[in-house]
Protein backbone atom coordinates (compact mmCIF):
# COMPACT_ATOMS: atom_id res chain seq x y z
CA UNK A 1 0.00 0.00 0.00
CA UNK A 2 2.57 2.42 -0.87
CA UNK A 3 3.20 5.83 -2.18
CA UNK A 4 5.65 5.82 -3.75
CA UNK A 5 5.54 8.07 -6.78
CA UNK A 6 8.31 5.20 -8.49
CA UNK A 7 4.82 2.88 -8.61
CA UNK A 8 3.41 2.25 -12.37
CA UNK A 9 0.13 1.60 -10.64
CA UNK A 10 -2.39 3.23 -8.86
CA UNK A 11 -3.98 -0.19 -8.07
CA UNK A 12 -3.26 -3.80 -7.39
CA UNK A 13 -4.82 -6.91 -6.86
CA UNK A 14 -5.38 -7.44 -3.11
CA UNK A 15 -7.38 -9.80 -0.78
CA UNK A 16 -9.46 -7.97 1.68
CA UNK A 17 -10.67 -9.33 5.20
CA UNK A 18 -13.00 -7.55 7.24
CA UNK A 19 -12.36 -8.40 10.96
CA UNK A 20 -14.72 -8.17 13.96
CA UNK A 21 -14.30 -8.21 17.95
CA UNK A 22 -16.88 -9.37 20.47
CA UNK A 23 -18.84 -6.75 21.71
CA UNK A 24 -16.95 -4.01 20.16
CA UNK A 25 -14.01 -4.18 22.45
CA UNK A 26 -11.13 -2.64 21.75
CA UNK A 27 -7.95 -4.90 21.14
CA UNK A 28 -4.75 -4.67 20.05
CA UNK A 29 -3.68 -5.68 16.02
CA UNK A 30 -1.63 -7.67 17.25
CA UNK A 31 -4.18 -10.00 18.74
CA UNK A 32 -5.74 -10.74 15.19
CA UNK A 33 -2.43 -12.30 14.38
CA UNK A 34 -1.56 -16.11 15.04
CA UNK A 35 0.60 -16.41 18.14
CA UNK A 36 3.16 -18.29 16.32
CA UNK A 37 3.67 -15.88 13.63
CA UNK A 38 4.73 -12.43 16.48
CA UNK A 39 7.88 -14.57 17.56
CA UNK A 40 9.63 -15.92 14.76
CA UNK A 41 12.64 -14.93 13.84
CA UNK A 42 11.66 -15.28 9.85
CA UNK A 43 9.12 -13.24 10.42
CA UNK A 44 8.98 -8.83 10.89
CA UNK A 45 6.42 -7.17 12.72
CA UNK A 46 5.88 -3.47 12.11
CA UNK A 47 3.18 -0.72 13.21
CA UNK A 48 3.50 2.29 11.70
CA UNK A 49 0.32 5.35 11.21
CA UNK A 50 -0.28 6.59 7.77
CA UNK A 51 -3.49 9.23 6.87
CA UNK A 52 -6.18 7.84 8.94
CA UNK A 53 -4.99 4.36 8.99
CA UNK A 54 -3.36 2.85 11.91
CA UNK A 55 -1.81 -0.31 11.35
CA UNK A 56 0.45 -3.42 11.27
CA UNK A 57 2.93 -5.04 8.98
CA UNK A 58 4.08 -8.74 9.38
CA UNK A 59 6.31 -9.92 6.34
CA UNK A 60 8.30 -12.85 6.38
CA UNK A 61 8.45 -16.47 5.13
CA UNK A 62 10.07 -19.67 5.20
CA UNK A 63 13.43 -20.16 2.90
CA UNK A 64 13.95 -23.56 2.39
CA UNK A 65 17.74 -24.52 1.10
CA UNK A 66 16.28 -26.64 -1.07
CA UNK A 67 12.22 -26.64 -2.92
CA UNK A 68 10.58 -29.66 -2.15
CA UNK A 69 10.08 -30.96 -5.53
CA UNK A 70 14.10 -31.28 -6.36
CA UNK A 71 14.36 -35.05 -5.19
CA UNK A 72 11.70 -36.61 -7.30
CA UNK A 73 12.66 -34.33 -10.43
CA UNK A 74 15.95 -35.63 -9.95
CA UNK A 75 14.69 -39.38 -9.63
CA UNK A 76 12.61 -38.99 -12.86
CA UNK A 77 15.51 -36.61 -14.49
CA UNK A 78 18.78 -38.37 -13.10
CA UNK A 79 20.20 -35.21 -12.87
CA UNK A 80 21.13 -33.10 -9.70
CA UNK A 81 18.66 -30.77 -8.93
CA UNK A 82 18.79 -28.07 -5.98
CA UNK A 83 16.83 -25.01 -6.72
CA UNK A 84 15.53 -22.84 -3.14
CA UNK A 85 12.09 -21.78 -2.45
CA UNK A 86 10.93 -19.44 -0.45
CA UNK A 87 7.05 -19.11 0.88
CA UNK A 88 6.65 -15.00 1.38
CA UNK A 89 3.69 -14.02 3.29
CA UNK A 90 2.42 -10.32 3.99
CA UNK A 91 -0.01 -9.26 5.63
CA UNK A 92 -1.65 -5.59 6.44
CA UNK A 93 -3.95 -4.86 9.58
CA UNK A 94 -5.54 -1.50 9.42
CA UNK A 95 -7.84 0.49 11.87
CA UNK A 96 -9.72 3.11 10.41
CA UNK A 97 -13.11 4.88 10.66
CA UNK A 98 -14.96 2.02 8.77
CA UNK A 99 -13.76 -0.95 10.83
CA UNK A 100 -10.85 -3.39 11.05
CA UNK A 101 -9.34 -4.48 7.97
CA UNK A 102 -6.64 -6.71 6.71
CA UNK A 103 -4.75 -7.06 3.60
CA UNK A 104 -2.73 -10.27 2.48
CA UNK A 105 0.04 -11.29 -0.12
CA UNK A 106 0.94 -14.28 -0.77
CA UNK A 107 0.66 -16.87 2.19
CA UNK A 108 -0.29 -14.54 4.25
CA UNK A 109 -3.93 -15.28 4.90
CA UNK A 110 -2.54 -18.12 6.86
CA UNK A 111 -1.01 -15.69 9.52
CA UNK A 112 -5.03 -14.13 10.18
CA UNK A 113 -6.30 -15.58 13.18
CA UNK A 114 -9.96 -17.01 12.49
CA UNK A 115 -11.60 -16.43 15.32
CA UNK A 116 -11.86 -12.62 14.08
CA UNK A 117 -12.89 -12.89 10.32
CA UNK A 118 -15.96 -11.88 9.30
CA UNK A 119 -17.53 -14.67 7.54
CA UNK A 120 -20.45 -12.48 5.64
CA UNK A 121 -18.38 -10.15 4.23
CA UNK A 122 -17.70 -11.75 0.43
CA UNK A 123 -20.79 -13.12 -0.13
CA UNK A 124 -22.51 -10.04 1.74
CA UNK A 125 -20.65 -7.93 -1.21
CA UNK A 126 -21.08 -10.14 -4.11
CA UNK A 127 -24.50 -10.21 -4.01
CA UNK A 128 -25.01 -6.77 -3.65
CA UNK A 129 -23.38 -5.49 -6.41
CA UNK A 130 -22.44 -8.14 -9.21
CA UNK A 131 -23.68 -7.19 -12.44
CA UNK A 132 -26.78 -9.10 -13.19
CA UNK A 133 -25.15 -10.41 -16.28
CA UNK A 134 -21.49 -10.94 -14.84
CA UNK A 135 -21.06 -13.83 -13.37
CA UNK A 136 -17.76 -15.76 -14.56
CA UNK A 137 -17.29 -18.85 -12.16
CA UNK A 138 -18.70 -20.12 -9.17
CA UNK A 139 -17.59 -22.67 -6.59
CA UNK A 140 -20.39 -24.76 -4.52
CA UNK A 141 -20.15 -27.35 -1.82
CA UNK A 142 -23.02 -29.97 -2.20
CA UNK A 143 -24.27 -30.38 1.72
CA UNK A 144 -24.77 -34.10 1.70
CA UNK A 145 -21.64 -34.88 3.80
CA UNK A 146 -19.06 -35.95 1.13
CA UNK A 147 -17.07 -32.90 0.59
CA UNK A 148 -18.42 -32.66 -3.07
CA UNK A 149 -17.19 -29.54 -4.56
CA UNK A 150 -18.64 -28.44 -8.26
CA UNK A 151 -17.20 -25.77 -10.11
CA UNK A 152 -19.04 -24.14 -12.86
CA UNK A 153 -17.07 -21.28 -15.45
CA UNK A 154 -18.13 -19.43 -18.29
CA UNK A 155 -15.50 -17.39 -20.41
CA UNK A 156 -18.41 -14.41 -20.78
CA UNK A 157 -20.33 -13.64 -17.74
CA UNK A 158 -24.03 -14.70 -17.79
CA UNK A 159 -26.80 -14.17 -15.20
CA UNK A 160 -26.69 -16.70 -11.71
CA UNK A 161 -29.53 -18.45 -12.94
CA UNK A 162 -27.99 -19.94 -15.79
CA UNK A 163 -25.30 -21.99 -13.84
CA UNK A 164 -28.34 -24.37 -12.03
CA UNK A 165 -27.68 -24.17 -8.17
CA UNK A 166 -29.61 -26.17 -6.02
CA UNK A 167 -31.59 -24.11 -4.12
CA UNK A 168 -31.61 -26.39 -0.42
CA UNK A 169 -28.37 -28.39 -0.91
CA UNK A 170 -26.08 -25.91 -2.88
CA UNK A 171 -23.96 -23.81 -0.61
CA UNK A 172 -21.72 -21.09 -2.57
CA UNK A 173 -18.22 -21.11 -0.91
CA UNK A 174 -16.57 -18.80 -4.19
CA UNK A 175 -18.37 -16.49 -6.71
CA UNK A 176 -16.19 -14.63 -9.73
CA UNK A 177 -17.88 -12.07 -11.30
CA UNK A 178 -17.42 -8.60 -12.35
CA UNK A 179 -18.93 -5.37 -10.50
CA UNK A 180 -19.68 -1.52 -12.19
CA UNK A 181 -20.67 1.86 -10.81
CA UNK A 182 -19.10 1.76 -7.80
CA UNK A 183 -16.72 4.44 -6.79
CA UNK A 184 -13.74 2.28 -6.58
CA UNK A 185 -9.96 3.69 -7.78
CA UNK A 186 -10.31 1.06 -10.82
CA UNK A 187 -13.56 2.07 -12.10
CA UNK A 188 -12.83 6.36 -11.28
CA UNK A 189 -9.69 6.35 -13.95
CA UNK A 190 -11.80 5.32 -16.82
CA UNK A 191 -9.88 2.79 -18.14
CA UNK A 192 -12.32 0.34 -17.55
CA UNK A 193 -16.12 0.39 -16.73
CA UNK A 194 -16.17 -2.93 -15.44
CA UNK A 195 -13.80 -4.71 -12.78
CA UNK A 196 -12.88 -8.04 -12.16
CA UNK A 197 -13.82 -9.41 -8.42
CA UNK A 198 -13.02 -12.61 -6.84
CA UNK A 199 -15.74 -13.21 -3.47
CA UNK A 200 -15.35 -16.02 -0.97
CA UNK A 201 -17.27 -16.04 2.30
CA UNK A 202 -15.05 -13.87 4.59
CA UNK A 203 -12.73 -12.54 1.18
CA UNK A 204 -13.18 -10.29 -1.60
CA UNK A 205 -9.94 -10.00 -4.18
CA UNK A 206 -10.24 -6.91 -6.07
CA UNK A 207 -7.90 -4.03 -7.48
CA UNK A 208 -7.25 -1.76 -4.39
CA UNK A 209 -5.95 1.78 -4.11
CA UNK A 210 -1.87 1.70 -3.39
CA UNK A 211 -1.95 5.21 -1.92
CA UNK A 212 -3.69 5.47 1.55
CA UNK A 213 -6.11 8.61 0.41
CA UNK A 214 -7.64 6.31 -2.45
CA UNK A 215 -7.52 3.17 -0.51
CA UNK A 216 -9.64 4.63 2.70
CA UNK A 217 -11.82 5.45 -0.63
CA UNK A 218 -12.01 2.11 -1.47
CA UNK A 219 -12.82 1.20 1.89
CA UNK A 220 -15.83 3.49 2.00
CA UNK A 221 -17.28 2.04 -1.61
CA UNK A 222 -17.05 -0.84 -0.39
CA UNK A 223 -18.72 -0.64 2.87
CA UNK A 224 -21.45 1.28 1.10
CA UNK A 225 -22.30 -1.56 -1.15
CA UNK A 226 -22.05 -4.09 2.12
CA UNK A 227 -24.92 -1.58 3.84
CA UNK A 228 -27.33 -1.81 1.50
CA UNK A 229 -30.32 -3.71 2.93
CA UNK A 230 -31.17 -6.40 0.24
CA UNK A 231 -28.91 -8.03 -1.82
CA UNK A 232 -30.14 -8.23 -5.86
CA UNK A 233 -32.60 -9.98 -6.45
CA UNK A 234 -31.18 -12.60 -8.58
CA UNK A 235 -28.23 -13.14 -6.25
CA UNK A 236 -30.42 -13.04 -2.87
CA UNK A 237 -30.00 -16.94 -2.59
CA UNK A 238 -26.67 -17.18 -2.82
CA UNK A 239 -26.58 -16.54 0.79
CA UNK A 240 -29.29 -18.62 2.14
CA UNK A 241 -26.98 -21.15 3.91
CA UNK A 242 -23.15 -21.13 4.47
CA UNK A 243 -20.21 -23.26 5.29
CA UNK A 244 -18.08 -21.64 8.43
CA UNK A 245 -14.87 -21.38 9.62
CA UNK A 246 -13.92 -24.53 12.20
CA UNK A 247 -11.34 -22.17 14.50
CA UNK A 248 -14.01 -18.89 13.78
CA UNK A 249 -16.07 -16.96 16.63
CA UNK A 250 -19.72 -18.34 16.45
CA UNK A 251 -18.28 -21.70 15.51
CA UNK A 252 -16.80 -21.52 18.94
CA UNK A 253 -20.05 -20.11 20.32
CA UNK A 254 -22.02 -22.90 19.24
CA UNK A 255 -19.64 -25.37 19.83
CA UNK A 256 -19.65 -24.23 23.63
CA UNK A 257 -23.61 -24.47 23.54
CA UNK A 258 -23.74 -27.78 21.84
CA UNK A 259 -21.13 -29.43 24.85
CA UNK A 260 -24.24 -28.35 26.66
CA UNK A 261 -27.02 -29.69 25.02
CA UNK A 262 -25.16 -33.13 24.47
CA UNK A 263 -25.71 -33.75 28.14
CA UNK A 264 -29.60 -33.88 27.26
CA UNK A 265 -30.60 -36.37 25.06
CA UNK A 266 -34.08 -35.38 25.24
CA UNK A 267 -33.39 -31.64 23.56
CA UNK A 268 -35.27 -30.70 20.89
CA UNK A 269 -32.25 -28.77 19.12
CA UNK A 270 -30.67 -32.39 18.83
CA UNK A 271 -31.30 -35.26 16.72
CA UNK A 272 -29.65 -37.65 14.19
CA UNK A 273 -29.32 -37.75 10.45
CA UNK A 274 -28.46 -40.39 8.50
CA UNK A 275 -24.48 -39.64 7.41
CA UNK A 276 -24.12 -39.65 3.30
CA UNK A 277 -21.55 -43.18 3.41
CA UNK A 278 -24.56 -44.98 4.88
CA UNK A 279 -27.60 -43.56 2.74
CA UNK A 280 -28.04 -46.64 0.92
CA UNK A 281 -27.18 -49.13 3.51
CA UNK A 282 -29.11 -47.26 6.10
CA UNK A 283 -32.43 -48.76 4.27
CA UNK A 284 -31.57 -52.26 4.18
CA UNK A 285 -29.79 -52.06 7.92
CA UNK A 286 -31.65 -54.54 10.77
CA UNK A 287 -29.10 -53.63 13.46
CA UNK A 288 -26.63 -51.41 14.69
CA UNK A 289 -23.04 -51.99 16.54
CA UNK A 290 -22.28 -48.93 18.61
CA UNK A 291 -18.79 -48.93 20.49
CA UNK A 292 -16.44 -46.87 21.60
CA UNK A 293 -12.81 -48.53 23.75
CA UNK A 294 -14.07 -51.40 25.54
CA UNK A 295 -18.11 -50.41 25.66
CA UNK A 296 -20.27 -52.04 22.42
CA UNK A 297 -23.73 -52.11 22.18
CA UNK A 298 -25.89 -53.81 19.54
CA UNK A 299 -29.41 -52.30 18.93
CA UNK A 300 -32.26 -52.76 16.27
CA UNK A 301 -32.21 -49.14 15.65
CA UNK A 302 -29.89 -46.22 16.23
CA UNK A 303 -31.51 -43.59 18.70
CA UNK A 304 -30.16 -40.47 19.70
CA UNK A 305 -30.52 -41.14 23.75
CA UNK A 306 -28.11 -44.48 22.89
CA UNK A 307 -25.78 -42.63 21.13
CA UNK A 308 -24.98 -39.68 23.51
CA UNK A 309 -24.83 -42.47 26.42
CA UNK A 310 -21.22 -43.01 25.20
CA UNK A 311 -19.89 -39.49 25.70
CA UNK A 312 -22.26 -38.43 28.94
CA UNK A 313 -19.34 -39.12 31.64
CA UNK A 314 -16.99 -37.03 29.39
CA UNK A 315 -16.31 -33.23 31.03
CA UNK A 316 -18.14 -30.50 29.10
CA UNK A 317 -15.97 -29.58 26.10
CA UNK A 318 -14.61 -32.95 25.61
CA UNK A 319 -18.24 -34.87 24.69
CA UNK A 320 -17.71 -33.64 20.88
CA UNK A 321 -14.04 -34.94 20.44
CA UNK A 322 -15.32 -38.28 22.16
CA UNK A 323 -18.21 -38.35 20.10
CA UNK A 324 -15.93 -38.78 16.95
CA UNK A 325 -14.30 -41.87 19.03
CA UNK A 326 -18.08 -43.64 18.61
CA UNK A 327 -17.65 -46.58 15.95
CA UNK A 328 -21.13 -46.80 14.37
CA UNK A 329 -21.42 -50.04 12.19
CA UNK A 330 -24.81 -50.66 10.49
CA UNK A 331 -25.69 -54.52 9.43
CA UNK A 332 -27.98 -56.14 7.43
CA UNK A 333 -28.56 -59.18 9.28
CA UNK A 334 -29.47 -59.89 12.72
CA UNK A 335 -27.04 -61.25 13.92
CA UNK A 336 -24.35 -58.54 13.12
CA UNK A 337 -23.08 -60.71 10.88
CA UNK A 338 -22.92 -58.98 7.62
CA UNK A 339 -21.68 -55.24 7.21
CA UNK A 340 -23.67 -52.87 5.54
CA UNK A 341 -21.59 -50.28 5.21
CA UNK A 342 -17.80 -49.39 6.64
CA UNK A 343 -17.70 -47.91 9.97
CA UNK A 344 -18.73 -44.59 11.01
CA UNK A 345 -17.87 -41.95 13.52
CA UNK A 346 -20.62 -40.95 16.16
CA UNK A 347 -19.97 -37.20 15.24
CA UNK A 348 -21.01 -37.54 11.70
CA UNK A 349 -24.71 -38.67 13.30
CA UNK A 350 -25.19 -35.89 15.16
CA UNK A 351 -27.45 -32.50 13.69
CA UNK A 352 -27.47 -29.73 15.50
CA UNK A 353 -29.52 -26.45 15.69
CA UNK A 354 -27.90 -23.75 17.16
CA UNK A 355 -28.73 -20.21 18.27
CA UNK A 356 -26.24 -17.87 18.18
CA UNK A 357 -27.25 -14.14 19.01
CA UNK A 358 -29.60 -13.60 16.67
CA UNK A 359 -28.05 -16.34 13.79
CA UNK A 360 -28.96 -19.83 13.25
CA UNK A 361 -26.59 -22.19 13.11
CA UNK A 362 -26.17 -26.00 12.27
CA UNK A 363 -24.46 -28.97 12.95
CA UNK A 364 -24.36 -31.86 10.74
CA UNK A 365 -21.98 -34.52 8.83
CA UNK A 366 -19.46 -32.91 11.08
CA UNK A 367 -19.75 -29.14 9.67
CA UNK A 368 -20.99 -25.80 10.79
CA UNK A 369 -23.22 -24.07 8.89
CA UNK A 370 -24.92 -20.39 8.99
CA UNK A 371 -28.26 -19.81 7.80
CA UNK A 372 -29.94 -17.25 6.80
CA UNK A 373 -33.58 -15.92 7.04
CA UNK A 374 -33.86 -15.89 3.25
CA UNK A 375 -33.51 -19.75 3.60
CA UNK A 376 -35.87 -20.66 6.31
CA UNK A 377 -38.47 -18.53 4.07
CA UNK A 378 -37.99 -20.42 1.19
CA UNK A 379 -37.73 -23.49 3.17
CA UNK A 380 -41.13 -22.27 4.92
CA UNK A 381 -42.75 -21.29 1.56
CA UNK A 382 -41.98 -25.01 -0.04
CA UNK A 383 -43.04 -27.01 2.91
CA UNK A 384 -46.34 -25.23 3.09
CA UNK A 385 -46.61 -25.76 -0.56
CA UNK A 386 -45.89 -29.73 -0.05
CA UNK A 387 -48.06 -30.15 3.45
CA UNK A 388 -51.13 -28.49 1.39
CA UNK A 389 -51.40 -30.93 -1.02
CA UNK A 390 -54.35 -33.51 -0.71
CA UNK A 391 -53.32 -37.57 0.02
CA UNK A 392 -54.05 -39.98 -2.49
CA UNK A 393 -53.63 -42.34 0.23
CA UNK A 394 -55.70 -43.28 3.22
CA UNK A 395 -53.72 -43.95 7.02
CA UNK A 396 -56.07 -45.05 9.84
CA UNK A 397 -55.53 -43.65 13.33
CA UNK A 398 -52.55 -45.12 15.27
CA UNK A 399 -53.99 -45.30 19.00
CA UNK A 400 -51.67 -46.11 22.10
CA UNK A 401 -51.28 -50.29 22.81
CA UNK A 402 -50.37 -51.46 25.99
CA UNK A 403 -46.96 -51.34 27.32
CA UNK A 404 -45.63 -54.58 27.84
CA UNK A 405 -43.04 -55.95 30.38
CA UNK A 406 -40.43 -54.47 27.80
CA UNK A 407 -41.77 -51.39 28.16
CA UNK A 408 -42.63 -50.89 24.98
CA UNK A 409 -46.05 -50.10 22.72
CA UNK A 410 -47.92 -53.24 21.24
CA UNK A 411 -49.07 -50.76 19.18
CA UNK A 412 -45.69 -50.19 17.26
CA UNK A 413 -44.76 -49.72 13.67
CA UNK A 414 -45.32 -53.34 12.92
CA UNK A 415 -49.13 -53.07 14.28
CA UNK A 416 -49.64 -50.48 12.14
CA UNK A 417 -48.25 -51.33 8.94
CA UNK A 418 -50.76 -54.43 9.23
CA UNK A 419 -53.81 -51.85 9.72
CA UNK A 420 -52.62 -49.91 6.84
CA UNK A 421 -52.61 -52.99 4.63
CA UNK A 422 -56.08 -54.35 5.63
CA UNK A 423 -57.74 -51.86 3.73
CA UNK A 424 -58.66 -52.81 0.32
CA UNK A 425 -55.97 -52.76 -2.13
CA UNK A 426 -52.92 -52.14 0.02
CA UNK A 427 -50.43 -54.56 0.36
CA UNK A 428 -48.31 -55.18 3.17
CA UNK A 429 -44.09 -55.11 2.71
CA UNK A 430 -43.11 -54.24 5.97
CA UNK A 431 -40.18 -56.70 6.48
CA UNK A 432 -40.17 -58.19 3.31
CA UNK A 433 -37.40 -57.16 2.06
CA UNK A 434 -35.23 -57.62 -1.47
CA UNK A 435 -31.98 -59.97 -1.10
CA UNK A 436 -29.51 -60.03 -3.67
CA UNK A 437 -25.46 -60.26 -3.79
CA UNK A 438 -25.82 -56.54 -3.51
CA UNK A 439 -28.47 -56.29 -0.79
CA UNK A 440 -27.50 -59.27 1.35
CA UNK A 441 -28.10 -60.53 4.66
CA UNK A 442 -31.15 -58.94 5.87
CA UNK A 443 -31.98 -57.34 2.25
CA UNK A 444 -33.51 -54.08 1.35
CA UNK A 445 -37.09 -53.09 2.50
CA UNK A 446 -38.66 -51.17 -0.40
CA UNK A 447 -41.64 -49.95 1.37
CA UNK A 448 -43.54 -50.85 4.70
CA UNK A 449 -47.24 -50.77 1.90
CA UNK A 450 -47.57 -50.44 -0.92
CA UNK A 451 -50.84 -48.37 -1.85
CA UNK A 452 -53.46 -48.87 -4.36
CA UNK A 453 -51.96 -46.62 -6.99
CA UNK A 454 -48.31 -47.66 -6.57
CA UNK A 455 -47.66 -45.56 -3.72
CA UNK A 456 -44.85 -46.72 -1.83
CA UNK A 457 -45.53 -45.87 1.91
CA UNK A 458 -42.92 -45.68 4.32
CA UNK A 459 -44.14 -44.63 8.04
CA UNK A 460 -42.72 -43.36 11.28
CA UNK A 461 -43.50 -43.24 14.45
CA UNK A 462 -41.75 -39.26 15.74
CA UNK A 463 -43.01 -38.21 19.04
CA UNK A 464 -40.40 -35.77 19.57
CA UNK A 465 -38.87 -33.13 17.64
CA UNK A 466 -35.59 -34.93 17.87
CA UNK A 467 -37.11 -38.01 16.56
CA UNK A 468 -34.41 -39.38 13.15
CA UNK A 469 -37.09 -38.35 10.54
CA UNK A 470 -33.94 -37.81 8.13
CA UNK A 471 -33.66 -41.97 8.19
CA UNK A 472 -37.60 -41.84 6.95
CA UNK A 473 -36.79 -39.64 4.12
CA UNK A 474 -33.21 -41.45 2.72
CA UNK A 475 -35.75 -45.21 2.91
CA UNK A 476 -37.94 -43.57 0.09
CA UNK A 477 -34.92 -41.90 -1.71
CA UNK A 478 -33.01 -45.37 -1.67
CA UNK A 479 -36.11 -47.04 -2.54
CA UNK A 480 -36.81 -44.99 -5.54
CA UNK A 481 -32.93 -45.33 -6.47
CA UNK A 482 -32.99 -48.88 -6.86
CA UNK A 483 -35.72 -49.62 -8.20
CA UNK A 484 -34.91 -47.33 -11.34
CA UNK A 485 -31.39 -48.15 -11.62
CA UNK A 486 -30.63 -51.82 -10.51
CA UNK A 487 -32.76 -54.24 -12.27
CA UNK A 488 -32.20 -56.98 -10.25
CA UNK A 489 -34.05 -55.60 -7.53
CA UNK A 490 -36.65 -54.02 -9.52
CA UNK A 491 -37.77 -57.77 -10.89
CA UNK A 492 -37.80 -59.38 -7.47
CA UNK A 493 -39.86 -56.90 -5.99
CA UNK A 494 -42.17 -57.07 -8.82
CA UNK A 495 -42.40 -60.87 -8.20
CA UNK A 496 -42.95 -60.14 -4.58
CA UNK A 497 -45.90 -57.88 -6.03
CA UNK A 498 -47.16 -61.07 -8.05
CA UNK A 499 -47.11 -63.13 -5.36
CA UNK A 500 -49.87 -61.05 -3.42
CA UNK A 501 -51.67 -59.43 -6.78
CA UNK A 502 -51.03 -61.42 -10.00
CA UNK A 503 -52.68 -58.48 -11.56
CA UNK A 504 -51.11 -55.68 -10.03
CA UNK A 505 -51.33 -52.13 -11.64
CA UNK A 506 -47.58 -51.62 -10.69
CA UNK A 507 -46.82 -54.74 -12.82
CA UNK A 508 -48.09 -52.99 -15.94
CA UNK A 509 -47.42 -49.43 -15.61
CA UNK A 510 -43.79 -48.97 -13.64
CA UNK A 511 -43.11 -45.55 -14.83
CA UNK A 512 -45.29 -43.23 -12.55
CA UNK A 513 -44.44 -43.94 -8.72
CA UNK A 514 -45.53 -41.97 -5.62
CA UNK A 515 -43.65 -41.78 -2.00
CA UNK A 516 -45.90 -41.12 0.86
CA UNK A 517 -44.43 -40.47 4.18
CA UNK A 518 -46.53 -40.89 7.22
CA UNK A 519 -45.46 -39.49 10.13
CA UNK A 520 -46.89 -40.17 13.70
CA UNK A 521 -45.93 -36.78 15.80
CA UNK A 522 -46.40 -36.80 19.63
CA UNK A 523 -49.74 -37.13 20.89
CA UNK A 524 -51.27 -37.09 17.19
CA UNK A 525 -51.40 -33.56 16.05
CA UNK A 526 -51.00 -32.48 12.84
CA UNK A 527 -47.96 -31.75 10.71
CA UNK A 528 -47.10 -27.90 9.70
CA UNK A 529 -44.28 -26.50 9.46
CA UNK A 530 -43.29 -25.36 13.29
CA UNK A 531 -43.84 -29.25 13.97
CA UNK A 532 -40.77 -30.16 11.58
CA UNK A 533 -36.93 -30.00 12.79
CA UNK A 534 -35.44 -27.01 11.61
CA UNK A 535 -32.50 -29.72 9.65
CA UNK A 536 -35.69 -31.99 8.88
CA UNK A 537 -37.02 -29.62 6.95
CA UNK A 538 -33.74 -29.24 4.71
CA UNK A 539 -33.74 -33.02 4.87
CA UNK A 540 -37.49 -33.56 3.36
CA UNK A 541 -36.74 -30.98 0.75
CA UNK A 542 -34.06 -32.24 -0.40
CA UNK A 543 -35.13 -35.68 -0.90
CA UNK A 544 -38.62 -34.56 -2.46
CA UNK A 545 -35.74 -32.87 -5.16
CA UNK A 546 -34.14 -36.28 -5.65
CA UNK A 547 -37.01 -38.21 -5.65
CA UNK A 548 -38.94 -36.15 -8.80
CA UNK A 549 -35.32 -36.13 -10.50
CA UNK A 550 -36.60 -39.70 -10.75
CA UNK A 551 -39.79 -38.98 -11.80
CA UNK A 552 -41.57 -40.01 -8.36
CA UNK A 553 -44.07 -37.52 -6.28
CA UNK A 554 -43.95 -37.51 -2.75
CA UNK A 555 -46.59 -36.33 -0.55
CA UNK A 556 -46.60 -35.86 3.48
CA UNK A 557 -49.65 -37.54 5.49
CA UNK A 558 -50.05 -36.80 9.00
CA UNK A 559 -50.63 -39.73 11.39
CA UNK A 560 -53.43 -38.98 13.99
CA UNK A 561 -54.16 -40.93 17.42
Amino acid sequence: MSGDSRSNSRTRKSTLHRLRVPGGTRVELREFVRDRYLHRDDYQVRAFVRDGIEGLLVTGGIPRDRADWCAAVEAISGLDVNERSHAAAGLVLMRTKQGIYALSYGVGYHMLDPYYRDDRFGIEFATRCLDEDGVIKVRNQIMDGRGRVDEYSVARGERIDGFGLDRFSAIVRRICGTVSGIELTSLRSGKSERVKVECAESTIKLPLATTPEDFLDDLRAIEEVCAREEPLPELGGLARIRTLEPRGRKVTEARAALETLLANPESPRLTLGVPESCQEAFASAQAFRISRGTRSEELADLDLPTLLSFVQDEPEGERLRALGKVRIVPYSDDDLKTPASGTTRGHEWLIADIPVETDRLFYGQGEWFEVGADFLRTLEEELQRLLAEEPTVTLPSWPKGEIGKDRKDSHDEGWYNKQIAAQPGYLHFDKETVVTEKFKGGGLEICDVLGPDNQLICVKKALSKSAPLSHLFAQGVTAVEVLRGDSEVRQRFLEQVRAHTPNHRLLQDFGSLRVVFGILLKKGEGITVDSLFAFAQVSLLESVRRLRAMNAEVEIVPIYR
